[in-house]
């Protein structure tokens, strides 16, 4: 039935087209901002995972650079107990050396005092915005080094909790205390010498064993933490940002079926006009 107060046709026709202009205008908009998802209203659920996702990011970002500070404080002491290898091994040369009766003892206990008193140079100069892990405490305080290393969560709704790698102070200052080593002045004072140069130096290579292990652990964690990273960003990117080349092709279909969409309603009001002919 066809009727001059109702057109059916015209209101499917416009149904239609406002369908049709809504999917255009939010196609247009993920185009524009490159977001399928950019609010809640988009998709709540998707939305809320990608925020709590990101947030996490934003942590293990500020954990790479608590890392990189890490590593840089492990690293100064490094170089600095390797620096004291190097000189307690000078020392032992020195020491083995005044095994023999016919040199110049007095000499070579100076030449030791001199490079006994760089080592203390070094353990006391050995430190990284105000943080030492030659001596007994790391700043004053404490014994060991916290550096922030990752974020646990458990379950969606869980808090993180920050977790720690702690590197121990080596306590250079008590362990490597060599005022009480056995001044040289004949062979058999630089026998004893020997002795303690030797501990001395087993303690400096375990200390920077020790701290190249920890440099190594702080770089590996610091590598992870990146991957992980990068890993969250492109599990946000895979729920919520916009596919270009689908959004292109449903441009285009959307952009024809407005097109056909506006005719067909154009048609649909055309028709009770042609009533008209039946009453000529």
């Amino acid at each position: 039935m066809t009727s001059i107060l109702t057109n059916n046709g015209a209101m499917v026709a416009l149904q239609t087209l406002q369908s049709v202009n809504n999917d255009l205008t939010d196609t247009q908009n993920q185009i524009s901002t490159g977001k399928k998802v950019g609010s809640a209203s988009d998709n709540a659920a998707v939305w809320a995972i990608s925020k709590t996702m990101e947030s996490d990011v934003s942590g293990f970002e500020a954990i790479s650079e608590a890392l990189a500070v890490g590593e840089a404080t492990v690293a100064v002491a490094s170089a600095g107990a390797e620096n004291i290898v190097d000189k307690l091994v000078e020392i032992k040369e020195l020491v083995v050396s005044a095994q023999s009766e016919n040199v110049d003892h007095v000499k070579i206990q100076t030449d030791i005092t001199k490079k006994v008193e760089q080592i203390d140079a070094i353990m006391s100069a050995a430190q990284f915005n105000g943080v030492n892990l030659l001596l007994d405490t790391v700043d004053g305080t404490e014994t060991s080094l916290g550096v922030l290393a990752s974020l646990d969560r458990v379950g969606p709704t869980g808090t993180p909790a920050a977790t720690e790698i702690d590197i121990a102070a080596l306590d250079f200052t008590n362990n490597l205390d060599m005022s009480s080593m056995t001044a040289i002045a004949d062979s058999t004072t630089a026998a004893s010498a020997l002795t303690e140069i030797e501990a001395f130096l087993s303690t400096a290579i375990d200390g920077a064993a020790q701290l190249g292990a920890d440099k190594a652990r702080l770089t590996d964690q610091g590598e992870f933490v990146g991957k992980l990273s990068d890993a969250m960003k492109q599990g946000i990117s895979a729920m919520t940002d916009t596919n270009m080349e689908e959004a292109s092709a449903r441009l285009k279909a959307l952009q024809t079926q407005q097109q056909l969409a506006v005719q067909s309603l154009s048609i649909a009001n055309g028709a009770p006009s042609s009533l008209m002919s039946l009453f000529r």
